[in-house]
């Protein structure tokens, strides 16, 4: 059996441009518009976050992984998506 995770996690508001996140001492801000698979997520979905290792954290309800440098520095992680080249076929 893994041992307990000492590093802590917490979603410590959410508002309409995005949502903090409490990591240790670090609170760390995730705007939507860097991070929008978040944007239509629920509360509870949103806030239910795990951190399986030190720099990774998964939010299990949205099937969704980042890195936490991802967060601290998202200029160097470009959003790159198909999405809309898939809705714009339809």
């Amino acid at each position: 059996m893994p041992g307990t995770s000492t590093s802590t996690v917490e979603v410590t508001h959410i508002s309409k441009n995005g949502f903090w996140l409490l990591l240790d001492e670090e609170e760390l801000m995730l705007p939507f518009a860097n991070f929008p698979w978040f944007k239509k997520a629920s509360v509870e979905q949103i806030c239910d976050v795990e951190r399986p290792s030190p720099n990774h954290l998964y939010w299990p309800k949205l099937d969704i992984d980042l890195s936490i440098e991802s967060i601290r520095h998202p200029e160097n992680f470009p959003l790159v998506s198909r999405a809309n080249e898939f809705i714009e076929k339809a």
